[in-house]
């Protein structure tokens, strides 16, 4: 039978494909937020933040701290990266989330696989080429400054979502990338084959959340429950294939909160089900709904025991905006 031989959680923020020396340039555009998801379900502006924070993180906003932060950063992807070649997996699973860069809101699924011959990026520095210096720079690393294809396991694919039909998980299924200028795979999954993959051709396996979007973002139960259908279905597949499962986003942001970070990364740790099955889903809005890509993740990995934790919460202003970054590795148990 098939065998899933690793699983990989990781934060895909812009921070992680530029140089710390523009995480500063990153962050002018926290300050214009007028518009900021918290985990306590309030939302407010970046004036509100920062009068609440009461001045108590301007000394994370520095460029010393960011140095050491990137620089941590940078050695817990060199370890997913390594896990990843030593597990020489046949396939990669991929769960994360699009941005209205493959889908839009013309037509937005809960939850899709992608069963295409290719994974095709969205070339977005050629689309926008006005774009801030930081900005086209994270887009290299996220392999949408060009065009850029990738194989996809499409047999498995296939196979993933006859078996989840047959579960009852009517999921929707995307089969082509027309016209990538228009629509095309987004950074959820460049960062991964670029900056995990060191771009070899392991053939990958999409799975397409809609985290951001409201009204049919799937809760934290079904994401777990569809996890860990897939998680059965992947196993339950004939011959010896290895597959590596990735959850790619999150942890929360734009503004950080470590309470609700450390919370999901112990029931990650601890195998604890039910404790990511209810979490509120009115504190994983905006960039905190990217948890739901590790939630799913985890249902997939629920044989597998973690093995390598690295998290670090990045405040880049001094009202606490940024991210905190999490990294994760499930093996199977010894």
């Amino acid at each position: 039978m098939a065998e899933i031989v690793l699983g990989i959680g990781t934060s895909h923020s812009p921070l992680l494909a530029i140089g710390p020396a523009l995480w500063a340039d990153r962050a002018r555009d926290d300050y214009r937020k007028q518009k900021l998801f918290l985990a306590d379900g309030r939302v407010v502006s970046y004036p509100e933040l920062e009068h609440e924070a009461g001045g108590r993180y301007q000394d994370s906003a520095t460029a010393q701290r960011f140095a050491v932060q990137a620089s941590r950063a940078r050695q817990a992807l060199d370890r997913l990266a390594r896990a990843i070649e030593a597990a020489a997996p046949d396939a990669l699973v991929i769960i994360g989330d699009d941005q209205e860069e493959l889908f839009s809101r013309a037509h937005l699924p809960a939850i899709a696989v992608y069963t295409g011959p290719e994974l095709v990026m969205h070339p977005k520095n050629e689309v926008s080429p006005g774009l801030p210096a930081w900005y086209r720079e994270a887009n290299k690393g996220y392999k949408m400054d060009a065009v850029h294809r990738h194989p996809v396991a499409r047999e498995l694919s296939d196979s993933l979502v006859d078996g989840l039909v047959g579960a009852g998980v009517d999921v929707a299924v995307a089969s082509e990338v027309r016209d990538p200028y228009q629509a095309g795979f987004g950074h959820a999954y460049g960062f991964v084959l670029h900056r995990l993959c060191g771009d070899r051709p392991i053939p990958v396996l999409p799975v397409l959340l809609n985290t951001y979007y409201p009204p049919n973002v799937p809760r934290p139960s079904r994401c777990y429950d569809v996890g860990t259908v897939i998680g059965q279905v992947l196993a339950a597949r004939p011959g010896a294939e290895r597959v590596a499962i990735v959850a790619s986003g999150g942890l929360s942001h734009f503004a950080v909160d470590e309470e609700l970070d450390r919370r999901v990364i112990r029931a990650l740790e601890t195998g604890d089900a039910e404790a990511l099955r209810a979490l509120p889903p009115s504190g994983l809005r905006s960039g905190n709904s990217e948890i739901l890509n590790w939630v799913m993740a985890a249902g997939a990995l629920a044989g597998l025991t973690v093995t390598d934790t690295e998290y670090i919460p990045v405040r880049r202003t001094p009202a606490g905006t940024g991210i905190g970054l999490a990294f994760l590795a499930w093996h199977p148990a010894a």
